[in-house]
């Protein structure tokens, strides 16, 4: 049975629409576009559902053949989400205050799917952690209130379940996977006291002694927790917003690990700089962090913290693993020229380097085979289109806005892990009418006055890096292509046939050492005034040697050389008295 064909959502400032994947790329034809404006759009967990909201209705229809679920009559619902076996439909309304009702109105609703009944409202002010979070068979749901966490089990909403009563818990994330779920928590430190990251297991909650992990640290005014998709580590990357050393603009950034059986550690990144971005491999094996000041580095670490594989530098800001976790793309946006350097993660071995220029947003396909990438509005408000990949570089599919409208935002109809199983990385280009965009080459800047004068390496701001395979036993030729190595050995050969001809120098005779050619006075003080004289009188000579070479002396150099006879004199009276 052949595999399904993903679908992408389409949300446009005249629309919104579902497209067909690769190959076909054509207008899915079972789903009415929408003219009106949308606000939001969302699939469910398995894709088998799509919703958006117009600015009249919230709409919920079937993904196979676009029949409508379910319509509610919410036309100010800004966010859109599904509980993780879509049994429950969260949607959030700006928080408003009026008149009549001066304490506001219940802004954030969850709604019975199946029935279309509401089945709790409730107060979410803050648009950051909006939504709920579930475990993935829907036992626990997790919510933020008042620096606190409030739990509820099976969906029962009319209770709490459970508390984590602490002080100041600022985020959190739940644990992907089946029970027993894990909770990560983080305490932002007061009054000299530092942050702090804990693990618990649900529903082990009580104090600190009931904590699977813990790490504290301070400079950290923000942290971003990420589980793995085992539920065994999480990565804190923690940041301040300013750097009081003034080394960067971006703030300072630390690394932390946390597993679930109690080990910590702090992961060691070999260049300074901010840290842009950090991804797990779907396997949980390893994570990949790209960091360091331009050209940042990209690496590759195990779960003790090792680094594995080290990609060199380059002009990257983000990494990407493909669903199945065979492929790994780490890219350059935002501020960036778009470069995107396509890795083999089995072989440690470059697929392509294509450039998509002014790019805002980029995701894979659920079938690991194919990419998009957009530039959505409000990020860029010209150029707005997007692009449908093949990982090896072929673009098969382009689409720009019409004049006057704008993208705003795309989004891939996921699928259950299992549906689209890894396939061998090709490094051929699949053909297509509208061909690749490998990116050209990048030269250093050169001054005008330069330019005219042949490349020199001198010319260059930095010396980019190569990538390194760090495993044990690796070979330092295996990191190396098969041109680069040849033009290695090639370099090494000329090298050594130059030191075989050039001509021995003459032998020189041995220094003779201090004891031997300083006779000494017996008086502590006249040796020690020989020998600061005979100090100044080398610096003299080294003096007359910048000036003969052409060098300008400043005055204070040309008055140390004037004293050269006084020196000279004083130098021989002391000799004289020597015995």
């Amino acid at each position: 049975m052949a595999p399904p064909i993903p679908l992408l959502a389409v949300r446009a400032s005249d629309g919104t629409s579902l497209l067909c994947g690769p190959p076909q790329c054509e207008q899915y034809a079972a789903f009415q576009r929408d003219p009106q404006v949308s606000r939001c759009v969302t699939f469910n967990r398995d894709g088998t559902l799509f919703a958006w909201c117009n600015g009249q209705k919230v709409s919920v229809v079937k993904s196979v053949d676009g029949s409508v679920l379910l319509a509610l009559d919410l036309p100010k619902t800004a966010l859109l989400d599904f509980s993780p076996l879509s049994n429950i439909l969260v949607t959030w309304q700006p928080y408003t205050k009026g008149p009549n009702c001066p304490q506001g109105d219940a802004n954030l609703q969850l709604w019975d799917i199946s029935s279309g009944q509401l089945i709790k409202s409730l107060f979410q002010k803050k648009v950051e952690s909006w939504c709920p979070t579930w475990s993935e068979d829907e036992k626990i749901c997790v919510r933020s209130v008042n620096n606190e966490l409030h739990f509820y089990e099976d969906n029962d909403f009319t209770q709490i379940a459970n508390k984590l009563h602490m002080q100041k818990v600022s985020s959190f994330t739940l644990s992907p996977g089946v029970q027993p779920s894990k909770v990560s928590i983080y305490v932002p430190g007061s009054k000299g006291a530092p942050s702090f990251v804990r693990l618990y297991q649900y529903p082990a909650l009580g104090g600190p002694t009931a904590a699977l992990a813990n790490k504290s640290f301070f400079k950290a005014d923000k942290v971003w927790m990420q589980w793995n998709q085992k539920a065994s580590a999480v990565l804190v990357t923690a940041s301040t917003e300013v750097d009081k050393s003034g080394a960067s603009y971006y703030g300072e950034q630390t690394l932390h690990y946390l597993a679930v059986n109690g080990e910590t550690a702090l992961v060691q990144l070999p260049k300074n700089g901010p840290i842009y971005d950090v991804a797990w491999s779907p396997s949980s094996s390893e994570f990949c962090v790209v960091y360091g000041f331009m050209p940042a580095k990209a690496t590759v670490f195990n779960l003790k913290c090792d680094p594995v594989f080290d990609f060199g530098t380059g002009p990257r800001n983000a990494v990407y693993y493909s669903p199945q976790g065979h492929i790994l793309v780490l890219a350059g946006f935002g501020n960036l020229h778009g470069q995107m350097e396509v890795w083999d993660m089995k072989k440690f071995k470059q697929v392509s380097k294509p450039q998509a220029a002014d790019s805002t947003y980029f995701s894979w396909c659920p079938d690991g085979e194919h990419v998009v990438t957009a530039t959505c509005s409000p990020r860029l408000r010209v150029g707005n289109g997007f692009k449908i990949w093949h990982y090896t570089g072929s673009v098969l599919h382009t689409w720009s806005a019409a004049p006057g409208t704008e993208l705003w935002e795309v989004a891939w109809q996921p699928f259950p892990a299992g549906v689209f199983p890894e396939r061998p990385v090709t490094y051929q280009a699949p053909p297509t009418q509208l061909g690749s965009t490998q990116a050209p080459p990048t030269q250093a800047y050169r001054p005008p006055a330069l330019r005219h004068l042949p490349a020199s390496a001198s010319t260059k701001l930095h010396e980019d890096e190569a990538p390194k395979d760090l495993r044990p036993g690796a070979s330092a030729e295996k990191t190396m292509s098969k041109t680069a190595l040849k033009n290695q050995r090639k370099r090494e050969a000329k090298k050594a046939a130059k030191q075989e001809t050039k001509p021995e120098p003459p032998s020189e005779p041995a220094p003779v050492t201090n004891n031997q050619s300083e006779p000494s006075s017996g008086d502590p003080e006249t040796d020690k005034k020989i020998k600061n004289l005979k100090k100044k009188l080398k610096a003299i000579e080294e003096l007359k040697e910048q000036q003969e070479s052409g060098k300008v002396l400043q005055k204070n150099q040309l008055e140390k050389i004037q004293k050269e006879e006084q020196l000279l004199k004083e130098l021989q009276e002391l000799q004289i008295e020597l015995p």
